[in-house]
This record gives structure tokens, C-alpha cells and sequence, in this order.
């Protein structure tokens, strides 16, 4: 599905940009690369055994030496035990890329955005499917009802009387002020995908660290199971901070502009939830990315589309099923 979505993204941008002209914003696609890197010696054989399963499975995981490492990155800690490139890796402005897929819709002049309506119920016909949903002083009514509420999908799927295991677990990053650039790709340390699949409710950080256009640079990202709390926690900044000069020594020196927090749609399974609930007839689901929404948000919005309409998705969807095998134990029957 990554691996979808990521060809979807470079047909999609150039899509947008000849829409939208050049008085939008740019999504700030870049298909810049990744390097995954181990900082012990006891990260290193993890890692390279599993960009090799990766390979297997068609991904380009390239194991590369020091040298060449640090020709991709010359400002990386020399103290790396070993190092994975990813040369289809790719970064977006999710907020711009956000509005900017919004944006054709819109002006098709056929959608209607109504924005702070809470979802109060469903509204359901005398067969028990559900045709809409209300909101205050109104009723919706559609011939399909598709979630996509993030984190609060849980929420939302209750108020329609259907119980989904989304779970919010907040991360926070950090970000510098503009710099010239010192960092060329997303950079990884190995514990990174030790973390995202960990089912773990207590902190966890792991260093990400990349720049943006506009010169500033991103440190992340950290992992916890803490409700919707929102709190500032300066423990969890401190953690990121550290991590982070493992893999880039020189960041001792910049200045944080500002940290920010959020909260990523965690399922217990670790795979996003597309397509119709088996539970109650007109209810569609497109949520459960985790950190992942915005890069499979193509493929995602692809695949529902077609189950939808009844077509044939271009990639498997019966592993995102929201009747999967794995999440029969986390379901409840419809009220």
C-alpha cells in the first residue's frame, strides 16, 4: 500500500499543481530519500535483516557503507554501526496537501464543507441501515457514510452505535529555527520501526530528523498512549533532543523555534481500517494510518473509491478489511 501510494503521490502532485495554477501554495512534494541508520552495535544486524525482508517484498533498500552514508549526508555522526538508504522515499506539506486535495472538489462547486458539527447519531431506515447522520439541528443523508475521523473515529463510530479500537497516541516534534541546509534526506535512527509497531502505552522516542523547505528542521517523534492530553511535557522534548544528537552532532547548536503535539489513529493491529463495516450496512471506514495517513491517503481514498462503486481496487484490500480476522477479538456487535 506504501508502495501505491508513493507512485500515486508523483502523479498527483504534477495533477494538483496544473489544477490549482501557481497562485496555490506548493504541496512541497519531494521525493528526496531516506536513511535509516543504527547507532549501537546491537541495531545494526536488526536492521539490515530487516531491509532485506524489504527487499524481498519490492522495496529499494539499499545497504550502504559509512562512506557512502556520509557522502548522502556529510554532517551524520561517523559513529553510525550501519546504514539503509531508501532512494523512493518521499515528504509532502501535509497541511497544503490537505487543502490542496480539497481544493478540486470544491470547485467542482458539488461539495459542501461543514466545518464544527459534531456527529450527534446515525440516522438509519427500517432495515437498520444507516442512510446519514445528524448533527446539531440537522440531518445528513447519504447513500454511504464513510469515517475518516483520525483519532476520533473510535469516537465517531460509537455516536453511530458501532464500536472500532481506534486509539489517539499523541506524538511531538520539534522544530528549529531556518538554517542553511545540513540535512538533505529523512533520516531515521533503527529504533524508529521498533516503535511505530510496538503496542506499548508508555513513552517511546526514536529520532526522525529532516528538513523542510522554508530551512527549518523537524525532530521527532515520539509515541504515547496517553488519551487526548495534550499537556506540554518537557521530559518528552528533552528525550527527542538527545536522540536527536546521536545522529546529528551540530544540532547542539540550534535554536527551537517551537514544539508541537498530536495525536496519530493507532489500531491494535498495526494496519489502517478501509472499507465497510460488516456490522451495519452503509457504514465505510477509512481510518487507522497512525503516522501514515498523510503519505496513504492516495492509495486509501483509490481503493474506497473503487469498493464503493464496485469496482476491482488496484492493490488487495482484504488486509484493511474492517471485518479482518484480526480485529475480531477488539469488535462488538452493533447495538
Amino acid at each position: 500500500m506504501s508502495w501505491y501510494s508513493s507512485r500515486l503521490w508523483s502523479t498527483v502532485a504534477a495533477e494538483l499543481a496544473d489544477q490549482l495554477g501557481p497562485r496555490f501554495p506548493s504541496i512541497e512534494f519531494d521525493r528526496k530519500g531516506g536513511l535509516v541508520v543504527a547507532t549501537t552495535e546491537a541495531g545494526a544486524t536488526p536492521l539490515l535483516e530487516f531491509a532485506a525482508s524489504q527487499l524481498v517484498a519490492g522495496v529499494d533498500a539499499q545497504p550502504i557503507g559509512l562512506d557512502d552514508a556520509l557522502r548522502l549526508e556529510p554532517d551524520l555522526n561517523p559513529a553510525i554501526t550501519a546504514a539503509v538508504y531508501y532512494p523512493e522515499d518521499a515528504q509532502v506539506q501535509p497541511v497544503i496537501a490537505t487543502e490542496a486535495l480539497l481544493a478540486p472538489a470544491r470547485l467542482t462547486g458539488r461539495v459542501s464543507v461543514i466545518l464544527n458539527a459534531p456527529v450527534l447519531g446515525g440516522i438509519r431506515d427500517a432495515s437498520d441501515t444507516l442512510v446519514g447522520v445528524s448533527i446539531p439541528g440537522r440531518g445528513l443523508r447519504a447513500d454511504a457514510v464513510v469515517i475518516a475521523a483520525g483519532p476520533w473515529s473510535g469516537q465517531v463510530s460509537a455516536a453511530l452505535g458501532v464500536d472500532l479500537p481506534v486509539r489517539p497516541r499523541r506524538g511531538v516534534v520539534l522544530v528549529t529555527t531556518r538554517m542553511r541546509h545540513r540535512i538533505f534526506h529523512k533520516v531515521y535512527d533503527a529504533d524508529y520501526v521498533g516503535a511505530v509497531e510496538s503496542n506499548d502505552s508508555d513513552l517511546q522516542t526514536s529520532s526522525v530528523v529532516e528538513s523542510t523547505e522554508a530551512g527549518t528542521v523537524l525532530i521527532g517523534s515520539s509515541r504515547q498512549q496517553i488519551g487526548f492530553e495534550s499537556g506540554l511535557q518537557v521530559e518528552v522534548l528533552r528525550e527527542l533532543a538527545t536522540k536527536a544528537l546521536r545522529l546529528f552532532p551540530f544540532l547542539a547548536i540550534a535554536s527551537i523555534m517551537r514544539s508541537y503535539g498530536g495525536f496519530r489513529p493507532f489500531m491494535p493491529d498495526h494496519l489502517p481500517v478501509i472499507g465497510a463495516d460488516p456490522r451495519l450496512p452503509g457504514l465505510w471506514h477509512a481510518t487507522g494510518h497512525e503516522g501514515a495517513g498523510i503519505g496513504l491517503s492516495l492509495a486509501t481514498g483509490d481503493m474506497l473509491a473503487a469498493l464503493l462503486t464496485g469496482g476491482e481496487p488496484a492493490i488487495n484490500a482484504e488486509p484493511f478489511s474492517p471485518g479482518r480476522q484480526s480485529l475480531a477479538t477488539h469488535f462488538e456487535q452493533a447495538s
